[in-house]
C-alpha cells in the first residue's frame, strides 16, 4: 500500500501538543523542508525531542511552534556560532529547556523502544542536570543498594526522520551515518519520512543491504529532494552557509516568513 503523500497533507498529521522528534544530527540530514512547513502551519505547543540539534530546533522556536526541547546540543557548528533564536526564546520563558547529555536523551528513547519506563544512566552520578531535570531521578538499585541515577523513557508522538532513500510502502535506506534516526524509528509511536528519492520496493528486497526503517513503522513518506537543505545530506549535498547565515540573521516573523517565501521560490523543493 503506498503511504506517499505531500509535505502539506504530512505535515497536517502532527498536531498541536505533540512531542515531536527530529531526525538527522547539528546541520547533518535534519528534516528541513518538513521543518518550514509546520511553521507555515502554524503549528503550536510542540515539545521537540533532539540529541543535537541547530536549525531545525532554532527555526521552530523562532516560528513561536516550540513549548519545550528535550536535547543534549542545540548549537550550530563552530563555524555559525550560537542558535540565537532557541537561546532567546529559553531566556524569555517562551520555551522550556530541558537539558540532557546527548547519551541520556538516547537513554530515553531506548527505555521507550523496550517498554519501559525509565532507564539507568551510569555516567550521571553527580550533576545539577538530575535536579534541574523533571526526567532524571535517583533510585536505589534493588542489587547493590547503591545510588542510581535513572531518566525518564521519552516516547516522541510523530518522529520526522529524513533519508536518502525510500519506497512507496515506507521502507526506507540511510546512507552514512545514521545518528538516532534508527532509535527514534523504534521509540515513537508514529514515524513521517521524508526522502530524497523514491525507488522500488526491490531495491530493498533485491539488495544485501535491507531497510534501515522498515515499512510497517512509517505512517506517511514524502518526496523532497534537497529536503535537508540548506543543512547537509551525507552523499547528495553540503551545507548551504548563504542561505543558512541569512536565516541566523533575521530580526522578526516578518523577516522569517519572507525567509520562508522565498525558499519556496528556489531550487529547494518545500
Amino acid at each position: 500500500m503506498s503511504k506517499i503523500m505531500t509535505l502539506q497533507e504530512a505535515a497536517a498529521r502532527i498536531h498541536d501538543g505533540d512531542i515531536l522528534g527530529l531526525g538527522g544530527n547539528v546541520l547533518h540530514r535534519a528534516p528541513m523542508a518538513m521543518v518550514r512547513e509546520l511553521v507555515r502551519q502554524n503549528k503550536r505547543d510542540l515539545k521537540i525531542v533532539k540529541t543535537a540539534g541547530a536549525m531545525d530546533v532554532d527555526m521552530l522556536c523562532f516560528g513561536g511552534c516550540v513549548s519545550s526541547v528535550d536535547a543534549g546540543f542545540i548549537s550550530y557548528e563552530s563555524e555559525y556560532s550560537l542558535a540565537g533564536h532557541y537561546r532567546k526564546a529559553v531566556e524569555s520563558g517562551t520555551v522550556k529547556g530541558n537539558e540532557h547529555a546527548c547519551y541520556t536523551v538516547i537513554s530515553a528513547l531506548r527505555a521507550a523502544s523496550y517498554g519501559v519506563g525509565f532507564m539507568p544512566v551510569k555516567g550521571l552520578v553527580i550533576s545539577d542536570l538530575i535536579d534541574a531535570n523533571d526526567y532524571f531521578m535517583r533510585v536505589e538499585d534493588p542489587f547493590t543498594k547503591e545510588p542510581v541515577t535513572v531518566v525518564k523513557a521519552i516516547r516522541p508522538d510523530v518522529a520526522v526522520i529524513h533519508v536518502q532513500e525510500a519506497d512507496e510502502e515506507g521502507n526506507a535506506r540511510i546512507t552514512g551515518p545514521l545518528f538516532e534516526d534508527v532509535l527514534f524509528s523504534r521509540a515513537a509511536k508514529r514515524i513521517i519520512l521524508t526522502a530524497e528519492n523514491i525507488v522500488h520496493g526491490s531495491a530493498f528486497t533485491g539488495s544485501s543491504k535491507k531497510a534501515d526503517i522498515p515499512h510497517f513503522l512509517v505512517e506517511a513518506v514524502v518526496r523532497v529532494p534537497k529536503g535537508a537543505a540548506p543543512c547537509s545530506c551525507p552523499g547528495s549535498y553540503d551545507i548551504d552557509g548563504k542561505k543558512l547565515k541569512e536565516f541566523k540573521g533575521l530580526k522578526d516573523l516578518g523577516g522569517l516568513n519572507a525567509y520562508l517565501k522565498a525558499f519556496e521560490k528556489s531550487d529547494y523543493k518545500g
